[in-house]
């Protein structure tokens, strides 16, 4: 028994030790300065409890452009050859899915801005006319973070619009909203993207 109890010991306090050990760093990051240690802890506690791993891009990607996509042909009038189709939202599972993409809509745009998100990580090229490079739209948005915070909150917004259309189960309102979504976007891009870009309705 008292073996048993010697071997439940150690394992708690390797568990402790464990827990107690400090973060290990992450690939590609700098190590501490070992001359200033008490600094390094005060610098990675006002960075906040955030690991940030995806970049702007990945989550445009990744959850705004698959939700608002989502969104957008909830709702349509699509012409076949049986004649013309009505879609929209029908059944309670039906709005629910629309209903969680619309949270995505509303919540991605909070992790768009948090401190230290890049847009990418790593350089990428302009890909198109009028558009910027990563390392331009990130000179963009650093000397211009208050107009992005406003962007992506304007963002937001019309998805808590769409996000009340949806509770409501108006397919009308739904799909009015799609274009409100629409500018949101654009009007973003258009400033941080590709500003260069000549847009026909200019």
């Amino acid at each position: 028994m008292r073996s048993v109890n010697s071997l439940l010991w150690a394992c708690v306090g390797a568990a402790f030790w464990a827990c107690s050990a400090p973060n290990r760093s992450l690939p590609g990051d700098s190590p501490a300065p070992s001359a200033k240690p008490a600094e390094a802890q005060v610098d990675a506690a006002a960075e906040g409890p955030f690991r940030l791993t995806a970049s702007i891009r990945e989550l445009m990607d990744s959850e705004i452009d698959p939700a608002a996509d989502f969104i957008w042909g909830s709702v349509a009038s699509i012409s076949t050859v049986a004649g013309l189709e009505e879609r929209q939202p029908r059944t309670d599972e039906e709005w629910l899915e629309v209903r969680r993409h619309a949270i995505t809509l509303i919540e991605a745009p909070n992790l768009l801005v948090m401190k230290g998100r890049r847009v990418s990580a790593k350089y990428e090229a302009a890909s198109g006319a009028g558009e910027l490079d990563t390392d331009q739209v990130q000179q963009k948005i650093d000397s211009n973070r208050a107009a992005f915070v406003a962007l992506a909150q304007r963002l937001q917004d019309t998805g808590l619009q769409t996000l009340a259309a949806i509770d409501a189960k108006d397919p009308v309102a739904l799909f009015e909203l799609g274009g409100t979504i629409d500018e949101a976007c654009e009007s973003c891009h258009v400033t941080f993207w590709y500003p260069n870009l000549t847009l026909p309705y200019k």
